[in-house]
């Protein structure tokens, strides 16, 4: 009863995601499933792609503006290696018009410092022995989640921590260029966050994402994509806070650290017309 009432107070049930799969994949995308025979538009990112707490994500949006079939292959707290290691979506993806690939946190996958969970990719695993050795004075058993583990290393040692986030910078580019090579079609990549992105990324927080990437980093990626879409939010849009969104009363502070719907009509505007212009052109 308390959930239903929670529910009710924010003006509605809770989102029916419809979740369905494509192929052999394991991974249960937001539905309702599209047809994939014909022309589309893939839409690979995470929590803001799939579209947590909002009825209308920027995929569907793009799909009302421009009149094309947008299949989206969001994925919740989605790191690059949960694409990588899925040939089914791969495949899906590759068969498209054109990919839109939201750029993905540094810190959701397995790297020379610790390993993630192959498909939640925001789940902690292990730490490797090199991790190990740099922080001998860290009890990594209660450790479950990257961001947690990251919080304590840098608490820990300043210094130490610079090492571990420069791997991350590394281990992404590297990883990014790799997933970009899978597809063989054009790729749009899009930055969609609270924040432009800067000379510097070193604020391992929600609010951050997608954390430890940097401008130079994106720019390594440049002749991998036929574009770079910015959709940073605008002021506006950020002091709309939650509002639009549907979540219960349990979930407040999650929803609180993510993009609301204004967000994603910026960002649906913003592709429409880079999206027309590679498949109409």
């Amino acid at each position: 009863m308390v959930g239903v009432m929670a529910y009710e107070k924010l003006g509605g049930m809770p989102l029916d995601y419809r979740p369905c799969r494509y192929g052999k994949s394991k991974l249960l995308f937001r539905g309702p499933r599209r047809d994939l025979s014909g022309q589309y538009v893939a839409f690979l990112g995470g929590t803001e792609t799939y579209g947590k707490f909002i009825s209308r994500p920027y995929p569907a949006l793009v799909e009302a503006r421009t009149g094309l079939k947008c299949v989206n292959l969001g994925w919740p707290n989605a790191g690059i290696d949960v694409f990588l290691h899925d040939p089914d979506v791969l495949s899906l993806a590759a068969r498209a018009q054109v990919v839109v690939l939201q750029v993905l946190p540094a810190q959701n996958m397995s790297n020379r410092f610790y390993s993630v969970h192959p498909r939640r990719n925001d789940r902690f695993v292990e730490a490797s022995p090199l991790l190990r050795s740099a922080y001998r004075e860290v009890d990594f058993t209660e450790f479950h989640f990257t961001r947690h583990i990251l919080h304590r290393l840098r608490s820990v040692s300043e210094e130490r921590f610079a090492l571990v986030r420069a791997e991350l910078q590394i281990a992404w580019i590297a990883r990014m260029k790799l997933l970009l090579n899978q597809f063989g079609i054009p790729v749009v990549l899009l930055w969609l966050s609270s924040h432009r992105p800067g000379e510097s990324a070193d604020q391992p927080h929600v609010s951050d994402d997608p954390a430890f990437v940097t401008a130079a980093m994106l720019e390594a990626l440049r002749p991998y994509v036929v574009q770079l879409v910015d959709a940073t939010a605008s002021p506006g849009t950020q002091e709309d806070g939650t509002r639009g969104m549907v979540f219960s009363q349990f979930d407040a502070a999650a929803a609180a650290e993510l993009l609301g719907p204004a967000a994603h009509t910026e960002a649906a505007e913003r592709l429409a017309p880079v999206i027309r212009d590679l498949v109409m052109g």
